[in-house]
């Protein structure tokens, strides 16, 4: 079988911990039975031995499939990794979400979205990155008595993600340390409404009304000063067209969204002025992760 996972964007501001939505850029896995265990990988983690020896993708697979049959078989593992790690697009949701739909499938059990959805959370405590990953396009989802609810919002084709790609990772539980114990009621309040306005926009595509929306008050400045260069991607995204402007997750990526007429300035605009980071147009995906070849 052959599966596909995008990359995703999580908080998109205020949404912390709550939003997120899908990128056209794709991990792909090939499983196929054989007499004993094999792993191979190209792209992202390919000279990385460790990966290798302890791979949390077949340790999740192993552990739902185990779970599903009642028993243990041995498969080749091919990996292509396109989504780069620790950079804020969602390459352990990636694998999460990856590994419980492959193992459904290779045990031969109808995949169902909010079941994987939900056995993801106990893997990923928080839904921002796996729900986009599962369904596709925009998300808002809440946890209540450990059980998942999404929303979700499809994503217009007049809308393009400008990333920038810094060369240096964040990890994202050393980020979180660095955001305070507590926020004024202020503060708290600011990001409510604007993560509530953001995800009206969203549902409405006003694409417009972005830039206010994604207003946030309690941890992008504060993680981006690890990297203040993303200060002035920021500042260069909107004077160049672009609709929002925001770290993607805990970073070190910037999620730029921006009408299609104007990506292609805006693309060209960051890559002149961050020579060392990666800059690229993604389109949105709609779909979530696809069983593009049965078991």
């Amino acid at each position: 079988m052959k599966i596909i996972v995008p990359a995703t964007s999580a908080n998109l501001g205020p949404g912390f911990d709550a939003l997120g939505l899908s990128l056209k850029l794709y991990n792909k896995i090939e499983i196929t039975p054989q007499s004993f265990t094999c792993i191979s990988i190209k792209g992202e983690g390919s000279k990385k031995n460790s990966i290798k020896k302890n791979n949390s993708f077949v340790n999740i697979f192993n552990e739902i499939y185990l779970s599903l049959v009642g028993k243990t078989d041995d498969f080749k593992f091919s990996f292509t990794n396109n989504i780069p790690f620790s950079r804020g697009l969602g390459s352990s949701s990636s694998v999460v979400i990856g590994a419980i739909a492959a193992a459904y499938e290779m045990a031969g059990f109808k995949v169902d979205r909010n079941t994987i959805l939900n056995k993801a959370v106990f893997y990923e405590n928080h839904p921002d990155n796996i729900a986009p990953a599962t369904f596709g396009g925009f998300t808002s989802s809440i946890i209540e008595n450990s059980k998942v609810y999404t929303q979700k919002a499809n994503l217009s084709d007049d809308i393009k993600a400008v990333v920038v790609i810094p060369d240096k990772a964040m990890s994202t539980n050393d980020s979180r340390n660095k955001l305070p114990k507590h926020y004024s009621m202020k503060d708290t309040v600011s990001n409510l409404a604007h993560a509530a306005f953001l995800t009206s926009c969203f549902i409405k595509q006003d694409y417009d009304s972005l830039r206010i929306a994604s207003k946030d008050m309690m941890h992008e400045n504060l993680r981006m000063q690890s990297l203040p260069e993303l200060f002035d991607v920021r500042n260069i995204a909107y004077k160049n067209g672009a609709l929002m402007s925001t770290l993607s997750g805990s970073g070190s990526t910037f999620l730029n969204i921006a009408y299609k007429k104007d990506a292609p300035n805006l693309q060209k605009q960051l890559a002149e002025n961050f020579k060392d980071f990666r800059v690229e147009i993604l389109d949105f995906d709609n779909d979530g992760f696809k069983i593009i070849s049965k078991s």
